[in-house]
């Protein structure tokens, strides 16, 4: 597969998620974006509106993050991040599972967290992408997740954080697609830094692509 440049920054998800990001980084964040006209700037909840504001005059969505990076805060935390993103302009939410419930077992309490928020999300007609962080996961679980963020009304599911121990890997990419189907979208994200991984991970079945190195991916 061969993509342009164009083509390919309709995949990215351009990220800046650095806990010590400031205003300009971010501001830098959004101009680049608006320079190869990516999918979308995702960015932690803070800077919701600021990026949102940036955004107004082109079609590049507002991605905001919750529960993140560990996912181990609790469902009405996650709902109340969700809705107060969605308040102030977020267009896509990517939230991070219960990821210890997921690994004991406790597949309702995965699924009714992930369900709590898609409800909230989808109420405002936003996309809701599900992080399973792959990372800590074996491929019985990655398999158990997607079905569950498939079954709990999720439009995506996505990799990986960036912040655990490894990113996206092509195999797990591919076994999320084969999980999910075409129902769902499938993010690739963490350790994506060259055109040539990129065009990996979208031929492994990703359909969308978190990524900082942006800039590098498409010279």
């Amino acid at each position: 597969m061969e993509l342009t440049k164009e083509e390919l920054a309709t995949y990215l998800d351009h990220t800046n998620l650095q806990p010590n990001a400031t205003k300009e980084q971010i501001q830098q964040t959004c101009e680049e974006a608006k320079e190869f006209n990516t999918a979308a700037v995702c960015v932690n909840a803070y800077w919701t509106s600021f990026v949102a504001k940036r955004l107004a005059d082109t079609d590049i969505k507002t991605c905001v993050v919750v529960g993140f990076p560990l996912g181990a805060t609790t469902g009405e935390a996650k709902v109340a991040e969700a809705e107060s993103a969605i308040k102030k302009g977020a267009d896509e939410i990517d939230m991070v599972i219960n990821i210890g419930e997921l690994l004991s077992g406790d597949d309702a309490a995965v699924e009714g967290d992930i369900v709590a928020v898609a409800n909230a999300v989808h109420e405002h007609d936003k996309i809701l992408k599900v992080i399973i962080e792959t990372s800590f996961l074996d491929p019985d679980h990655i398999v158990k997740a997607c079905q569950l963020a498939k079954h709990a009304g999720a439009d995506f599911v996505k990799t990986s954080t960036g912040f655990s121990s490894a990113g996206a890997k092509t195999e797990d990419v591919r076994l999320m697609r084969e999980t999910v189907g075409d129902r769902l979208g499938v993010k690739a994200s963490g350790g994506i830094h060259s055109y040539e991984e990129a065009i990996a991970m979208i031929e492994a079945g990703a359909s969308r692509l978190g990524v900082s190195a942006t800039k590098k991916i498409l010279a």
